[in-house]
């Protein structure tokens, strides 16, 4: 069994051996809890801004007149939230329920029938099954497990990590990858020429059809005895050039919009898009990269689909382009490469952790 596995045990056992109280690894810090409340009640609330709903359907329209509309929605919502409920995306609805079924079957096994594919994250071995360590400096722990593994490009898949059972995980799963890889093309093209841009520049600049990887993230959020203590993910924002999420319905996302808490809809068959920071550095931050996190609840067990489109590791340097930059609007930020981008964040949350008084 590897590492990850015998250091806590994996959230879902927590969850059902009937604790009242959780592990204090798992309580946030004071200063988070007072913004922590029911997910449930946050959804039903209708004041206040909501997340945008983007209706992709005319993306392509022969029709020049609906065609901007649309593109224009989009850019709107990427430089005005960096977060978007993305409808009629192309992608069948049947398609998405049986990914969903296929990633539920495989939650649905026994827990060490899972830690076959159990991945061991002290040796860098990261895709497979597993659950956050506390390797930040507050040592704090999230209240999820997940399976992550590279979907695309197919060439650079690693097909023994992926789940066996249920038998048409990989049929579907690699189905899904190809639609969404076109949809991200499609994403990139429209914010490209948002920026003023060639329409291919901005999936030029990420790796191209070649190197930009998708990788899928499972989450798995077990339900919580105490969920006003604890989070699912914490506050974070996504490194990729744009990040899709697929949820079973149960609501969970919250976006730091405006100095508050969002708490995301539940829209019946829409994709979850977010900007990331790629694509936030890219546009020098024209397009904003949007803090986000998960909370858990009592009553029902969330699943999220993520998919991160990000860019090849070394490859490219990730800085503001040219055309973006003025004398008005100098760059943001310095040239780095995708590696240097999450060292140089890993590095600033570990500061901030030491720092007296301060969550991680």
């Amino acid at each position: 069994m590897a590492t990850s596995s015998l250091l806590l045990p994996r959230v879902e056992s927590l969850s059902s051996s009937g604790i009242q109280s959780i592990p204090r690894e798992y309580i946030r810090p004071h200063e988070e809890l007072t913004s922590i409340s029911n997910i449930f009640e946050e959804e039903k609330k209708v004041e206040g801004p909501q997340v945008p709903t983007i209706d992709l359907e005319g993306i392509e329209s022969e029709d020049r007149v609906v065609r901007e509309k649309c593109r224009e929605e989009l850019v709107k919502a990427a430089k005005e939230w960096g977060v978007m409920h993305l409808v009629n995306h192309g992608i069948p609805d049947d398609l998405i329920d049986r990914v969903k079924k296929a990633g539920k079957a495989f939650f649905d096994l026994p827990i060490e029938e899972k830690e076959k594919y159990a991945n061991d994250q002290a040796s860098g071995n990261v895709q497979g099954y597993g659950s956050k360590l506390a390797n930040n400096a507050s040592g704090q722990l999230e209240w999820e497990d997940y399976f992550f593994h590279l979907i695309f490009p197919e060439d650079k898949r690693d097909n023994s990590v992926w789940p066996k059972t249920p038998s048409d995980y990989t049929e579907v799963t690699s189905e899904y990858s190809r639609l969404l890889r076109s949809l991200a093309t499609k994403v990139l093209s429209v914010l490209s020429l948002g920026l003023g841009l060639e329409e291919g520049r901005l999936e030029k600049e990420v790796g191209g059809l070649e190197e930009l990887l998708l990788q899928m993230k499972i989450n798995y959020y077990p339900k919580c005895p105490q969920p006003e203590l604890a989070l699912g993910v914490e506050a974070h924002t996504d490194v990729s050039a744009l990040t899709f999420i697929l949820h079973n319905m149960v609501p969970g996302l919250q976006l730091f919009h405006e100095g508050k808490w969002i708490t995301a809809k539940c829209v019946p068959n829409s994709i979850i898009m977010h900007i990331g920071d790629t694509v936030e550095i890219l546009s020098n931050r024209k397009y904003k990269s949007i803090l986000h996190r998960g909370l858990v609840n009592k009553e029902k067990v969330r699943i999220s689909w993520a998919v991160f489109c990000e860019p090849p590791k070394e490859k490219i340097i990730l800085k503001p382009l040219a055309e973006v930059v003025t004398e008005a609007e100098p760059p943001l930020f310095p040239p780095r490469t995708f590696a240097q981008h999450i060292e140089h964040k890993l590095f600033r949350k570990t500061q901030h952790a030491l720092l007296p008084g301060k969550a991680g």
